[in-house]
């Protein structure tokens, strides 16, 4: 977790600090970074030894607290793996996918196939350390309505409720517990030389299978409309023989408790709306 007082904008001011701790700490070689994300610093980096590798600095928040050790937990099958990592600095060294182009650039069909392989290779028995999804719907309960009224009440108040409930109804009746991507769209998995697509970026939670349903069907990169986002839910429920409605009703939850906060937020918004059409 954040330490009192981090923001993000002093974070920031501290990543090339941070790198050149991280560079003396593994002796690594220092190549050129990569894309800013949203709450991270990513660069190439290699090894003492020439191995070719990614330097990963993590802002820290809850979502990604325990991001390092889902990687160590999947051990490289379907997913990045772990060479190296340093909790003060919550930094990791990551290996490199090459060539590194995200799975929405395959085009939807093959990406979602790719999706659907990879879900089930993720969903690992785990405990402690991470968080659970019956806590953090606990906090979204709170949050969304707090959200709303921030918001100016912009958004339908019956959206709001819809989320509070379902979220309120599946959390209480969850199946199994298995641990799960809850940000696992089109974007974070990458092409790679050792497996064909590699999943990066875990935003780690301990829930039922179907939560990790949400972030494929509001992957809007893999296209953006009504019929879009139902054949996704329909496709991935079905291939997984997965509860369709409780998958239905996570991604309306998720997505309204990550909509607020998001620059997608109106995107997030109406596949929302869409999934309530067909309720």
């Amino acid at each position: 977790m954040a330490e009192p007082g981090l923001t993000h904008r002093i974070w920031l001011e501290r990543v090339p600090e941070l790198v050149r701790e991280c560079v003396d700490l593994w002796e690594l070689r220092l190549g050129e970074p990569y894309v800013a994300g949203a709450a991270g610093y990513t660069a190439r980096v290699e090894l003492p030894g020439g191995t070719p590798a990614v330097l990963k600095l993590i802002y820290p928040h809850g979502e990604a607290e325990h991001e390092a050790d889902a990687l160590a937990t999947w051990d490289g099958h379907g997913a990045v793996k772990l060479l190296a990592r340093d909790g003060d600095r919550s930094a990791m060294l990551l290996e490199r996918c090459e060539p590194g182009e995200p799975l929405a650039a395959a085009g939807s069909a093959l990406a979602l196939d790719v999706l659907i392989g990879l879900l089930p290779r993720l969903w690992v028995q785990a405990g402690e350390p991470f968080h659970t999804l019956e806590d953090e719907v606990a906090w979204w309960i709170g949050y969304l309505p707090e959200q709303w009224e921030r918001s100016g009440q912009a958004v339908e108040r019956r959206l709001v409720d819809v989320a509070v409930d379902a979220l309120s109804s599946l959390s209480a009746t969850q199946g199994e517990q298995v641990l799960l991507h809850q940000d696992l769209h089109g974007d974070n998995v990458l092409a790679a030389e050792r497996e064909p697509w590699l999943v990066i970026d875990p935003k780690p939670l301990i829930g039922e299978r179907e939560f990790a349903v949400a972030p494929i069907v509001r992957s809007f990169e893999l296209g953006h409309s009504k019929r879009d986002a139902l054949y996704r839910l329909d496709r991935v429920t079905s291939d997984l023989g997965l509860d369709r409605e409780r998958a239905r009703g996570w991604t309306i939850g998720q997505t309204m408790a990550w909509g607020f906060e998001s620059e997608y937020h109106p995107t997030h918004l109406q596949t929302v709306r869409w999934l309530l059409e067909v309720a």
